[in-house]
């Protein structure tokens, strides 16, 4: 049984009251709707034929019987057709309130190789478009019981109409649901090609939209709207595929229901009239009631591969052995093995080296967004592979050079990092990035709504506000990735100056990746990684060629 597979059974088991709810209701409400067709059937054909036999004949008959039975069936039928949409729809919103977040949580934690394969509009389509899907699953879930239902009181009132009738209209129902099942087959390979084609149109959106300046810039604009006709023209096509083999469905439904009601008046055609009207119409819907479940057949392709979309998030990553927490010495010391680097508590280190030779690489390594080899890094005393990763994150506050703003408030992107920081706090840690007075310039403040990704905000100032973040939050090690790039030089030196008093006051160490002489000039020490040719002759900044090297800040 797979994860997700797993997560489905126990929600089906913890939803048990309310599926079994769902289910009843739809086989009364089945039940019910054969009784009201067939009973109507039969009075009309009775009431008819009591027209027909004179006055007497019509007085006598009692038509206040069967109406009220006709007006309680239809009042069972849509009171229970309520329950059955109430009970399936809460089952299935109270278990996609546990499965959501368990899904995005896999999706936070999935190994680096496969979230960095991941794009925004792929994730979005798992997130939303798939779980539908297995929301489905839940609502579909009570069409079985109706079948059920309808199968009961269809079969009660063809028994009216003789063995005959009844056999034939259950040999019709048994091959209604053997060919439709058989096509069903034939179907998944279609099914499973939709949620791909809108996994990949919604990817590609996602990927436009983005670089939407860029393709105006380049007159693009023509190009990106073929490429993303091109991807819907793929899902309309897998779309018509299956619409057109969901009316082979509904044909072969339309034909059965008519072949059985065809049946059924053949061999009940020595019976009375109304007999016959009562089976016949009972029959009818005897096949209807399995239509739920009929329809839903198509949709298995699609279910599917909605599945195994979601079932390669949850899938089981055997962890390292994990160290305890309480074992971490803090603060704690890093030591890189490879550059023969032992940083202690209270170090600023600049991390050097030529464009992709690993720096960016080291910072997320030591935050656990990598997996490391083991003997390569250590916190404390212990590898940090065999760190439990929450733990190993503890210890860093982190500015990413490519860090994202949600589309919330200042206050709202500042709280990510320390929720429970004081007003105080955060416009001391602005101050330090040298952002404050521009926040007390923006219409409300700390409650300003920024945008999408911090629209309101140039790149500077984007870039200075991750570094409040990450200035707020109660670490013993600062992980800053070219936290200057895009600053004019007087912005810089009040930013690398107040980051080295904040560093001294809250004896905090820090690891500092840039390419910029002012904040390396602050550092105590330099880390070149990557292989260089040529040394690189800068104030400040150790003189050495290799794979790596370390060397003093002199």
């Amino acid at each position: 049984m797979s994860a997700l597979q797993r997560m489905l059974a126990a929600e089906r088991r913890r939803q048990r009251g309310r599926l079994l709810v769902a289910g009843g209701a739809a086989a009364i409400a089945a039940a019910a709707s054969v009784g009201l067709l067939g009973l109507s059937g039969w009075f009309i054909a009775a009431a008819a034929l009591a027209g027909t036999a004179g006055a007497g004949a019509a007085i006598a008959f009692n038509v206040l019987l069967p109406s009220a039975c006709i007006r309680l069936l239809a009042i069972l039928r849509t009171g229970f057709r309520y329950a059955e949409r109430l009970s399936g729809h809460d089952a299935a919103l109270r278990a996609l309130a546990r499965i959501r977040p368990a899904l995005f949580r896999a999706l936070a934690a999935s190994p680096p190789a496969q979230a960095m394969a991941m794009s925004a509009g792929d994730a979005t389509a798992r997130m939303v478009q798939d779980v539908n899907e297995v929301e489905m699953r839940f609502v579909r879930g009570s069409s079985i019981w109706g079948a059920w239902g309808a199968g009961i009181a269809g079969t009660c009132l063809l028994l009216v109409a003789g063995g005959a009738a009844t056999a034939a209209v259950l040999l019709v129902l048994a091959g209604l649901l053997a060919a439709t099942r058989l096509l069903a087959r034939r179907l998944v390979a279609d099914g499973r090609a939709i949620p791909r084609a809108n996994g990949l149109l919604k990817q590609d959106f996602a990927a436009l939209i983005a670089a939407a300046p860029e393709l105006r810039a380049y007159g693009l604009e023509d190009w990106a709207a073929e490429r993303i006709a091109r991807q819907g023209e793929t899902l309309i096509s897998a779309q018509q595929k299956v619409t057109g083999s969901a009316g082979q469905f509904e044909w072969l439904l339309a034909g059965a229901t008519g072949l059985a009601a065809m049946l059924t008046l053949v061999a009940a055609r020595n019976a009375p009239l109304p007999v016959a009207a009562l089976a016949a119409l009972g029959a009818m819907m005897l096949i209807e009631g399995s239509a739920a479940y009929v329809r839903s057949l198509p949709q298995r392709g699609r279910l599917r591969e909605a599945e195994a979309r979601l079932d390669t998030m949850l899938e089981p990553v055997l962890p390292a052995p994990l160290a305890p927490a309480q074992e971490m010495k803090l603060p704690p010391a890093i030591e890189i093995v490879e550059l023969g680097a032992l940083l202690t508590p209270g170090t600023l280190a600049g991390i050097v080296g030529p464009s992709g030779c690993g720096k960016t690489t080291l910072i997320e390594s030591l935050l656990r967004l990598r997996d490391v080899a083991p003997g390569r890094i250590k916190l404390g005393d212990i590898d940090i592979c065999k760190l439990d990763p929450a733990v190993a994150r503890r210890c860093f506050a982190v500015a990413a050079q490519d860090a994202a703003l949600l589309a919330g408030t200042v206050r709202e992107n500042l709280l990510l990092a320390q929720p429970d920081s004081s007003e105080a706090e955060i416009w001391h840690a602005l101050h330090d990035a040298a952002l404050d007075d521009r926040i007390r310039g923006l219409p409300q403040g700390l409650d300003t709504w920024l945008g999408d990704n911090g629209a309101r905000l140039s790149g500077g100032e984007r870039r200075r506000l991750v570094l409040a973040r990450a200035y707020l939050r109660t670490a013993p090690w600062l992980l800053l990735d070219e936290p200057t790039e895009g600053l004019d030089a007087r912005t810089e030196a009040v930013v690398v100056r107040r980051l080295q008093a904040r560093l001294t006051m809250r004896r905090q160490g820090a690891l500092l990746v840039s390419h910029r002489p002012a904040p390396l000039s602050i550092c105590d020490r330099l880390l070149t990684v990557g292989v260089q040719s040529t040394p690189i002759r800068q104030p400040g900044i150790s003189q050495v060629t290799g794979d790596y090297a370390v060397g003093p800040n002199r």
